[in-house]
């Protein structure tokens, strides 16, 4: 299995780099290769997958995680041009809240794209984007600039933000909005959100930036948060939940319960 010999492969480079009570060090792309030939592990065809896999999609291995004190636990950071960091740092987790109500609104996805959408990433875009989930969570008129936007920022090399909108309210304040979106397996993380943020203070500093993240719940419906960093930590102002249905399906009853707020 690819999750395994990913396992291997990264316990290995931390092993290399690891001692007791450091809190941070970096590593190259390429020591992958050099930890695969040590191991006699066949090398992943996309090296940046591997690193990605253990960002947003599985947990590191319990040789890495057991090193971790408790209530910490170690993340990857870019570092710069195809170099990374380990980091020690308290948990930090953006997960829905099961019990939260979610808001019907008419689904105004084409159908037309919703059949051909080839990622849960890129349905969930599509469904914020259409639907206009950003003006409604937000509160603000926004409308999408660029979607997968790659980009330098100054000391963590190359980024990618899911879909970046700029918007603006009724007195006229200006916002740009980063948007990350995970669907399936995948975890919304608060090392991409913290990367978000930079990126939009260094590349539009005259602009408000509201960070957004979305996911995919079981239920059907996408959870969307609003993220700020307060004491260098991620934390969550604001949690909705909206669930996109047929016109009909909203009733008497649910216009009069979102009328009371």
């Amino acid at each position: 299995m690819s999750s395994n010999r990913y396992s291997q492969l990264i316990a290995e480079i931390f092993a290399r780099h690891y001692r007791k009570g450091l809190h941070s060090f970096e590593f190259d792309r390429d020591e992958i290769e050099i930890a695969a030939h040590k191991l006699s592990v066949k090398l992943p065809k996309n090296l940046g997958d591997l690193i990605y896999s253990f960002r947003y999609r599985i947990g590191l291995p319990d040789a890495i995680r057991s090193t971790a004190p408790e209530g910490y636990e170690w993340t990857i950071r870019p570092a710069g041009q195809a170099r990374y960091r380990f980091q020690l740092g308290k948990l930090g987790r953006i997960l829905p809240q099961p019990d939260l109500v979610a808001v019907k609104i008419p689904d105004a996805t084409p159908e037309i794209v919703a059949y051909n959408a080839l990622s849960d990433e890129q349905a969930l875009l599509a469904k914020v984007r259409y639907n206009r989930l950003i003006d409604i969570f937000l509160g603000i008129t926004a409308y999408s600039l660029q979607n997968h936007l790659r980009t330098p920022v100054k000391g963590l090399g190359q980024i990618e933000i899911d879909e970046l909108y700029v918007g603006l309210n009724r007195h006229g304040r200006q916002f740009v909005v980063p948007v990350q979106a995970k669907g399936g397996a995948d975890r919304l993380a608060t090392i991409q959100t913290e990367q978000d943020i930079r990126c939009c203070a260094e590349k539009f500093p005259s602009l408000t930036c509201r960070a957004v993240s979305a996911q995919f719940m079981d239920s059907a419906a996408i959870a969307m948060f609003e993220l700020v960093i307060d004491d260098e930590e991620v934390r969550i102002v604001d949690e909705k939940h909206y669930r996109l249905v047929p016109a009909s399906e909203i009733d008497d009853t649910d216009r009069k319960n979102y009328s009371l707020h």
